[in-house]
């Protein structure tokens, strides 16, 4: 982005940096819609249902239809809430969840901001997220937002730890935080993906980092509130969790932050694990397809795993849920940092 300031000059080139940076958002939520629509069908085709098919065709349309219904409707502030708060806590949630996008490469040079601490950018926006959560729940003045509101921010600050081990693996294998040079680190075909790591061998690197991939993908989902993890918004003493006085606009803030939280989860689950926009082979004709769409097939095939995720597995309780993050996860993701880091100090370079 700096690259076109200096190219055009101050002026055209800042508007040519919003310019992009405002098609990256518009392409994102074009995207968003049609990937909510592919999370209820998936859903109905597994309970043998047709799920959206009226609005547009194949109900293709469904979620703008949607999404003008919450944008028509009345704002509803309980009499008690503290009104600014209450109001500002969708935007936080909005607001970082589009934040935390601007280090993601879709392609080789298509990224917003190719900071060299990139992982650092995106476990500090994490962090944030959560605030956003607990100001919602608190400022609804209501028992069950409010302990909505704490179980999420636990759940989330929980899997966040784990994580955030567990993508210490995938930086201390390429040896950068730079997002597109993890990627790079990758390229050459699917056993250079840090899945497997198979250029790793004869150190067994591969058998610490599929354990590694399926974890982040567990805690993805816990991360996100996802099902068989969505206990805050699911118990039944708690309604509907820290969102349950929100209504109209400020629900739909709140939902499309979560959504554009669990495709992040699966942009970062291609990048760290499945070489982001590199083909599976480096021959042709996979090589004839542009990397985007390479990157674009593998996030909805995350997505479509997130949804049939949803649909076949039973929902945990809220103990064992702490539990396998805190007492499993968290020493296994340890373990692995340390294997991989003594693999780095010794077995890299012979």
């Amino acid at each position: 982005m700096s690259g076109l300031i200096e190219q055009f000059g101050p002026l055209w080139g800042t508007l040519a940096v919003v310019g992009q940076i405002v098609a990256f958002m518009i392409v994102l939520l074009l995207s968003l819609a049609f990937l909510l629509l592919m999370d209820r069908k998936v859903w109905a085709a597994v309970q043998m249902r047709k799920g959206p098919n009226v609005v547009g065709a194949f109900g293709l349309l469904q979620s703008f239809a949607d999404f003008l219904k919450f944008v028509f409707k009345e704002i509803v502030v309980p009499a008690g809430a503290d009104r600014t708060l209450f109001l500002l806590a969708p935007l936080i949630t909005f607001t970082l969840a589009f934040i935390a996008w601007a280090v993601i490469p879709v392609a080789p040079g298509w990224v917003i901001a190719d900071l060299n601490v990139g992982l650092l950018y995106l476990f500090a926006i994490s962090s944030l997220g959560v605030y956003g959560i607990i100001i919602g729940g608190w400022a609804s003045n209501s028992k069950y937002p409010f302990l909505g509101s704490l179980r999420s921010a636990a759940q989330m600050v929980s899997y966040e730890v784990s994580i955030g081990f567990i993508i210490v693996t995938v930086m201390l294998l390429a040896g950068s935080m730079n997002l597109t040079a993890i990627v790079e680190a990758q390229a050459g075909g699917f056993w250079h993906w840090h899945l497997l790591a198979l250029d790793a061998l004869p150190w067994p690197i591969f058998l610490v980092m599929l354990p590694m991939f399926g974890m982040f993908f567990i805690s993805a989902l816990a991360e996100t509130n996802r099902p068989p993890f969505d206990l805050p918004e699911a118990e039944s003493e708690l309604v509907a969790g820290y969102q349950v006085e929100y209504s109209s606009t400020p629900y739909l803030l709140f939902m499309i932050g979560e959504y554009l939280n669990i495709v992040l989860m699966c942009a970062m689950a291609t990048i760290l694990f499945f070489g982001g926009w590199h083909p599976p082979l480096d021959i042709a004709p996979f090589t004839w397809i542009h990397p985007v769409f390479w990157f674009a097939i593998k996030v909805v095939f995350f997505f479509f795993m997130f949804a049939m995720v949803k649909a076949l597995v039973p929902r945990y309780r809220y103990d064992q849920l702490m539990r396998l993050g805190w007492k499993i996860f968290l020493p296994t993701a340890l373990g692995a940092v340390a294997i991989v880091g003594a693999y780095v100090t010794f077995g890299a370079n012979g």
